[in-house]
């Protein structure tokens, strides 16, 4: 139930806010359906990203006892993920159908998108990980920078309402190729920022597969000394 009802109640509230208040366009989509296909991919990353920063820390008795790969742990937390948003990628499909929004051919990238926001959860969870043993306001941090992250990400807003010069910056956030992704790949040319993937999410992947071989060399490297500090 709290996994249909959290993107549910989030996206009744920013429809109501954005796509009743404020106006936010959405194209020919329907704006509950345009902001839950963002909310989708966004939600998987944000409980994806929290279960792998704190799960090395909270498997504190498992790794002072017994010896296994420990990268095992946050990989864990993010492949767990994958159930939760197959559950509520269901209530998306009762959305599109419910407002007849028929999918694109392009829904044939979808897996590909899904697995950009699967390899950026893990890249930043295995830093986060890894720095949260030794250093625990990690716990802290996790929640404030997902709800900055979110905004800073077109979940509620397509990226066309960036001023054009500015764009540059959003594909130095990697789950902006996930999100614009994952929702072109469903709705195509019906979105107010309907245009495939090109240079920016180019950019958005480069960064994304870095942080994830960043975070791989950086986790091995530290992980001998988890039993010692934990």
């Amino acid at each position: 139930a709290w996994i249909v009802l959290q993107p549910l109640v989030s996206m009744a509230v920013f429809s109501v806010l954005f796509g009743g208040l404020l106006g936010v366009p959405s194209g020919d989509v329907p704006y509950p359906v345009f902001v839950y296909a963002g909310l989708l991919p966004w939600q998987y990353f944000a409980g994806s990203l929290t279960r792998s920063s704190t799960s090395l820390v909270g498997s504190a008795h498992i790794i002072t006892k017994v010896y296994f790969p420990r990268l095992v742990i946050p990989v864990s937390g993010v492949i767990s993920g994958l159930v939760d948003f197959g559950i509520a990628f269901l209530v998306l499909l009762v959305l599109m159908v419910y407002y007849r929004v028929a999918p694109t051919p392009a829904v044939v990238w979808l897996p590909f998108f899904l697995l950009l926001a699967v390899v950026t959860a893990l890249g930043f969870g295995l830093w986060l990980s890894a720095l949260n043993v030794r250093y625990r306001d990690v716990n802290v941090l996790v929640p404030f920078l997902i709800q900055i992250w979110m905004y800073l990400t077109p979940v509620i807003y397509p990226s066309t309402i960036i001023p054009e010069q500015f764009r540059w910056l959003l594909a130095l956030n990697p789950m902006t190729g996930a999100v614009t992704g994952f929702r072109w790949a469903l709705l195509g040319d019906h979105l107010a920022d309907a245009q495939a993937p090109g240079p920016l999410f180019a950019a958005s992947v480069a960064i994304s597969l870095l942080v994830l071989v960043s975070g791989l060399v950086f986790f091995r490297r530290t992980e001998r000394t988890f039993a010692d500090i934990i």
